[in-house]
């Protein structure tokens, strides 16, 4: 079965013309793409960031040495495409819809992990010297409507009792002395859990660990037909077969179809858009009031989400199209400066330098995946973060290595994060059913 989107959308020959592009460079590692047959008793598809923290955590703790697979550059997926985002949310499911279906106990518990997983990433970039931009303490959900107000106030007392995370509402008036002034913006929820930094660098940093460690990493080395035989995997690349025991998949949102029938049509990529500006100037950041660098995001069921970067440039990104090509691309720019205008009135004449899109990835069960294939035990899967896959990807790599370590069984992790995989009813139908969802989530966000 075909992808689901223009064929640009994977040509992993394209750059991504992202902000973060300008900003980070794969420094003292070596790679090169598979160039003939090798063979390892870990090979893991994806060099993103849940793949690289499996690698890391395999060589570091475990003294198991991985070969990484990537498509194009490492981290050329959502990894170096996301807006930098360090919080929690690997799900969308309603805190309601959690309890629901897990308990009290297993939500509390998944929060725990969410928790957990930004703790994570901090713990890594001091120990493995990665620098990453880190920014803000704490994130802040904003009510864009003033009917949204008693959706933070649930938040607050879920957060604050089931998930035990300090949470402070703010009014508008004190969102405008802690944080900004903003015309679509009745009020504020402040999560002390979470922060901002640049994906690519923190990216790039985890290559450079997990390639100090002996981990063999291939770019630009898709895995084109897989194959198995007897207890060997064969893997399958333009320019050569990588022979494994034992497979991680990693690939997230860019999950092809063809890649294995336990994954593709399960998954649903959803487009993401973000834009970053020229660096702001003092003037320009008090014609907002603008006085925060924590992450921000909003009751929009089509969600914004931004935030000021290091050097003074703003980034603001939403939810895309469901085509991906390229005269679609270019509408969705316009559509995004737009509404950035509308939103932040005083930076509406401001130069913006770039844009570029990503996919999330989603699950039919809208919630995120660590486990093994129940009738192949030895292919492990980690992926669906919904979103925010800064956090859950890095606490998913080290979940996923130690569940093949045999240090862990999937009893260790909450029941959200160990469900089973499940197709999508009509799976070719999948992009109609998410373009039936954007007709009604603009229809909701109006009211």
């Amino acid at each position: 079965m075909r992808n689901l989107y223009h064929p640009t959308v994977y040509n992993r020959t394209l750059p991504i013309n992202s902000y973060w592009e300008t900003t980070a460079n794969l420094t003292n590692v070596v790679c090169s793409p598979l160039s003939q047959s090798e063979t390892c008793d870990v090979a893991i598809i994806g060099g993103g960031i849940t793949g690289l923290s499996a690698a890391l955590h395999l060589a570091r703790d475990y003294d198991l040495k991985a070969h990484i697979l990537e498509a194009g550059e490492l981290g050329w997926g959502a990894s170096g495409r996301n807006g930098g985002f360090c919080c929690v949310g690997s799900t969308k499911l309603s805190n309601d819809a959690l309890v629901k279906r897990f308990g009290l106990r297993e939500t509390r518990r998944y929060f725990s992990e969410q928790r957990e997983a930004v703790a994570l990433v901090r713990e890594l970039a001091a120990e493995e010297n990665i620098e990453n931009d880190a920014q803000g303490d704490g994130i802040i959900q904003v009510a864009h409507r003033p009917s949204r107000l008693t959706e933070l106030e649930a938040e607050h007392e879920f957060l604050t009792e089931v998930a035990n995370y300090p949470c402070t509402l703010w009014s508008k008036k004190e969102l405008s002395e802690h944080g900004f002034s903003c015309p679509e913006v009745y009020g504020a929820l402040r999560i002390g859990v979470g922060f901002g930094l640049n994906p690519l660098k923190y990216t790039y940093g985890l290559a450079r660990a997990t390639y100090q460690r002996g981990v063999l990493l291939h770019p630009h080395s898709p895995v084109e037909r897989w194959d198995k035989n007897g207890c060997w995997h064969y893997l399958h690349t333009p320019g050569g077969t990588l022979k494994a025991r034992t497979v991680i998949v990693a690939t997230n949102g860019y999950t092809e179809n063809k890649l294995h029938p336990s994954f593709g049509e399960h998954l649903l990529p959803v487009l993401s858009n973000i834009i970053t500006t020229r660096p702001l100037t003092q003037a320009e950041l008090e014609a907002q009031d603008w006085r925060t660098e924590m992450p921000i995001w909003d009751t929009r069921r089509m969600l914004f989400y931004y935030r000021l970067l290091k050097d003074g440039r703003f980034l603001f990104g939403s939810r895309g199209g469901t085509k991906g090509s390229p005269t679609e691309n270019n509408h969705q720019r316009s559509w995004i400066i737009h509404h950035f205008g509308q939103m932040f009135p005083g930076w509406r004449e401001v130069e913006v330098t770039h844009f570029w899109s990503g996919l999330v990835c989603m699950s039919s069960n809208l919630s995120p995946h660590i486990g093994q294939l129940a009738d192949d035990p030895t292919i492990f899967y980690a992926l669906a973060y919904h979103g925010n896959g800064v956090a859950a990807g890095t606490w998913s790599g080290r979940a996923v290595a130690r569940l093949l370590a045999d240090k862990d069984d999937e009893t260790s992790l909450c029941s959200v994060f160990r469900q089973p995989l499940k197709r999508f009813p009509l799976a070719a139908l999948r992009v109609w059913y998410l373009r039936s969802a954007h007709i009604a989530y603009q229809f909701q966000d109006t009211r």
